[in-house]
């Protein structure tokens, strides 16, 4: 009887979010009245449908492209340039997951029944953990956003939560991904070009000091989050590695008929459990380090592009200031060159009193967090380490027959 498995196994699965832990710690300060919380998902072949609850009197059912679209909203509203809008969450992924799992069902002729389960097994509870994660993801987006004094207050957002229908948002289709990747490339030969070209200097040593440690800290966590993944999917590759070996074994210790038969089973079952113990290290190492770094990477993202919208600013209010000395020696149109030069001096001090806020805001975040998640992990890996311990000294009294 063959082998086999379908991808659509997985259409339909549902995950009831309350309870579970969120995949990364945030610090919620503000008022707690506006409490925001993802209450069920179900992911289908090519979406996830997300119920987003609030204060349990409303409850709307929303899609990841309705996500992208709240946060767009934010990005392009010039009231909020002062602020660090929280990273949009990423889109969700399974598809690797499912080709695994399909690969697998077009079958192996040199895997057993046993190793097609365990691998079906393990392969069932990664698309779980993604799943979770993503679900988490989109739930602290909007919990940053319940959380902020201003952002909890935008129009959108309450579209967003109380809404009952769908609000025909589709995703971006390649011209637009293209045209958001050029502008990205615009913005950062932008900041070259403020910073060298006009001469430009900061005005203010704190977010001199912000903008040089945002530059380092950025291109750190992103090495730091690459090689954890890479940790990560060590062990992942290990926990595996222990299937074969498992299942040799405990093929030998059926076809064997002496004293080396108790031996095989229980080698067998040994890296059996000791396959879990590593799956749980690297499922840990993912929740607890991994996607802490990824969430931060993202959001010393969005301080970077405040710090931007600041230096613009300054541009501005310098040019403003350039052309109305212009305007004075010439003495044409100067109440408009300002008018102008006011609106501009006023945007730049606005932006520099919420940036500075926000920022401090950030650090203590961050701060709060890492040490949350960090200690978190070492607790976790100090446990599995005494698991792993006490199983090779169990295996050992046995394998040498003593009680």
């Amino acid at each position: 009887m063959p082998l086999g498995t379908k991808s659509s196994e997985w259409s339909g699965l549902r995950i009831p979010s309350k309870g579970q832990p969120s995949s990364v710690s945030v610090d919620l300060q503000g008022d707690s009245s506006l409490q925001v919380e993802i209450s069920d998902a179900v992911s289908e072949r090519d979406k996830v449908k997300f119920t987003v609850q609030t204060k349990l009197e409303f409850s709307v059912v929303r899609q990841h492209e309705e996500f992208i679209w709240l946060h767009d909203a934010y990005v392009e509203n010039e009231e909020y340039a002062g602020l660090i809008i929280p990273p949009a969450p990423p889109r969700p992924d399974f598809e690797a997951s499912r080709e695994k799992l399909q690969k697998l069902g077009e079958g192996d002729s040199s895997i057993t029944r046993e190793e097609f389960a365990k691998m079906k097994q393990e392969l069932e509870a990664e698309y779980l953990a993604i799943f979770k994660k993503t679900v988490a993801m989109h739930e602290v987006f909007l919990q940053r956003l319940a959380a902020h004094p201003t952002l909890r207050r935008d129009h959108n957002f309450f579209v967003f939560l109380e809404y009952g229908q769908d609000l025909s948002v589709r995703g971006k289709n390649r011209k637009e991904l293209l045209g958001g990747y050029l502008r990205n490339i615009v913005k950062s030969a932008d900041e070259a070009l403020i910073t060298r070209m006009s001469g430009l200097k900061e005005v203010d040593d704190f977010f001199e000091h912000e903008r040089t440690f945002l530059l380092e800290y950025h291109t750190r966590i992103r090495d730091a989050c690459l090689r954890a993944d890479r940790v990560m999917y060590s062990h992942k590759c290990l926990a595996d590695d222990y299937i074969p070996i498992s299942a040799a074994l405990n093929s030998l210790g059926v076809q064997e008929v002496n004293q080396l038969k108790m031996s095989f089973l229980k080698l067998a079952e040994f890296f059996e459990r000791l396959r879990k113990l590593e799956g749980r290290v690297a499922s840990d190492e993912d929740l607890k380090l991994s996607d802490m770094l990824r969430y931060y990477m993202r959001d010393s993202q969005a301080a970077k592009d405040l710090l931007y919208r600041r230096l613009r600013a300054l541009a501005d209010y310098e040019n403003a200031n350039k052309a109305l000395d212009k305007a004075r020696t010439r003495n044409r149109e100067v109440r408009t060159a300002e008018s102008h030069q006011q609106q501009c001096c006023q945007r730049f001090e606005r932006l520099s009193d919420s940036a500075k806020q926000e920022l401090m805001d950030f650090k203590s975040r961050r701060v709060i967090s890492f040490r949350k998640n960090l200690i978190e992990l070492a607790e976790l890996e100090l446990k599995h380490a005494k698991a792993s311990t006490l199983l090779l000294w169990n295996t050992l009294l046995t394998l040498k027959g003593e009680p």
